[in-house]
């Protein structure tokens, strides 16, 4: 669906109570619009919540916390117990996320979506073992003291560097 179409280019707020199981999916594609999507609200999976508010250090924090952190300032609203189909009992939460100050990363948008899916794919990895197919094993921006840590250890900014 393209969404600059539907909504003619115009911004639109993102809000619904989203199927726990395609509620990152409908994340990325509001990254994809950012630019027309201000804000976004709604209930998802606590686990979901607590992955989009991870910071670095966290074993919750990935390519969905960097992702997002990089683009939006978010918070948790509320969290209940909610009944899902029959006996099974799923932790929602209420999140908010509204568009932060953030117009540029300062590097190529495209490269740093691939290094943040790459190295978290591979978090035990070193960035420098992990970014070798993308960079080239010789490049010398690896040799920086940054390419021993691992993604999780590593705060958004440090990431888009």
């Amino acid at each position: 669906m393209n969404l600059h179409r539907l909504f003619d280019g115009k911004p639109f707020v993102l809000t619904g109570n989203y199927p726990y199981n395609i509620s990152s999916q409908i994340f990325f594609k509001m990254l994809d619009n950012k630019d027309i999507v201000p804000c976004c609200t709604g209930m998802i999976q606590k686990e979901v919540a607590e992955r989009i508010a991870a910071g670095p250090g966290s074993k919750t924090y990935g390519i969905l916390s960097v992702l997002i952190q990089a683009w939006y300032k978010w918070n948790i609203v509320h969290c209940q117990r909610t009944r899902v189909q029959s006996a099974s009992q799923v932790k929602s939460a209420v999140i908010r996320m509204t568009r932060n100050e953030t117009k540029e990363l300062g590097c190529d948008e495209k490269l740093f979506k691939q290094v943040v899916k790459t190295t978290f794919n591979q978090r035990r990895k070193t960035l420098r073992n992990s970014i070798k197919p993308i960079l080239g094993k010789d490049c010398p921006l690896t040799e920086d003291i940054l390419f021993n840590k691992r993604p999780e250890q590593l705060s958004v900014a440090e990431l888009s560097i």
